[in-house]
């Protein structure tokens, strides 16, 4: 197998006392839980910013795209901002690939944080900006409920320099046992399987892939994991890691399970597999992921360990 894994330019560490910046790149943003996440991170120690912009609304996205595009190109570009964090995903952020300029992104490597539909630009900067980014709690979202956030991970990730291993859950569980190592990359599978044949296309070969969703029905799963076996798109990762993949049922009577809808696609990819780790749709206690950094991660039974072998952040 190929290694893809090439060092990436490392944003500056986050510490105590630096301003966040928040944006709203997708969908629009209720002012509560903005309000709300910034309060916060306030209490974890950091000094929120938005601008007033951010409450615009466009049809289901948060103003326009010039406004959008604007607002992230301005946050990396400003001295005072020391990192980044989406206030929530929906819809929108594919708008934005084509038109930000990347040589700002470059310039100014910075702490970049979301999930959900922010996935798009996580794997835009990791495989055009060649940068590390972040797949972690959103400020209206996660910030903004009690519990919502690991804030073991956020420090791990964000703060420091040196190897962690990534706290995994109870719930979560081996499907199939291995050994594996590479750059860890991924994040909503819907999202990411929207990517194919554009030239914004994620590029898997010699990842550590982690999936999750929301509310996706099995058959639907099956689907998208199908598309990127029948494509090549898995021919060359190295592991798999799903993520809780909240309310994925088709009902409540369903007489099998997702593990045997994802085993009967990923099995024989002779690669561990895990499912359950809280990243992106949770329940509570979102991970932070870097991602574009490498990795380490086992499989035994249901002991699973998932380790980050280098800093994503550079002190």
């Amino acid at each position: 197998m190929p290694d893809s894994h090439a060092q990436l330019a490392k944003p500056p560490a986050l510490h105590p006392g630096d301003t966040v910046g928040i944006v709203a790149p997708a969908s629009n943003v209720k002012k509560t839980e903005l309000e709300a996440g910034c309060e916060a991170l306030r209490r974890a120690g950091f000094r929120p910013f938005y601008s007033d912009s951010i409450l615009d609304r466009d049809f289901y996205f948060a103003g326009s795209l010039e406004r959008r595009v604007h607002e992230l190109e301005e946050m990396f570009e400003r001295d005072d901002v020391h990192a980044i964090v989406c206030a929530r995903g929906g819809y929108g952020a594919n708008y934005l690939l084509n038109r930000l300029d990347l040589k700002k992104v470059k310039a100014n490597p910075k702490i970049f944080v979301g999930y959900s539909d922010i996935t798009c630009l996580l794997t835009h900067f990791v495989d055009q900006a060649r940068c590390t980014v972040f797949h972690g709690p959103m400020a209206a979202k996660d910030w903004s409920h009690e519990g919502s956030v690991d804030l073991s991970s956020w420090q791990s990730a964000l703060c420091q320099g040196s190897p962690w291993n990534v706290p995994l859950n109870t719930e979560a569980t081996g499907l199939v046992d291995g050994d594996a190592e590479g750059m860890l990359y991924g994040g909503c599978l819907s999202i990411l399987v929207a990517s194919l044949g554009t030239p914004y296309e994620i590029k898997t070969a010699g990842k550590l892939l982690f999936l999750e969703d929301l509310a996706t029905k099995p058959y639907q799963i099956d689907r998208m994991l199908m598309q990127l076996k029948l494509g090549g798109h898995l021919d060359q990762v190295r592991g798999i890691i799903f993520g809780e993949m909240v309310d994925c049922l088709q009902s409540p009577t369903q007489d099998y399970t997702l593990r045997e809808v994802i085993l009967r696609i990923v099995a024989d990819l002779g690669i561990p597999v895990a499912l359950g780790v809280k990243s992106g749709h949770v329940t509570s206690e979102n991970i932070t992921l870097p991602l574009g950094v490498r990795a380490s991660f086992s499989v035994r039974g249901n002991k699973l360990n998932l380790r980050i072998l280098e800093a994503a952040v550079s002190d």
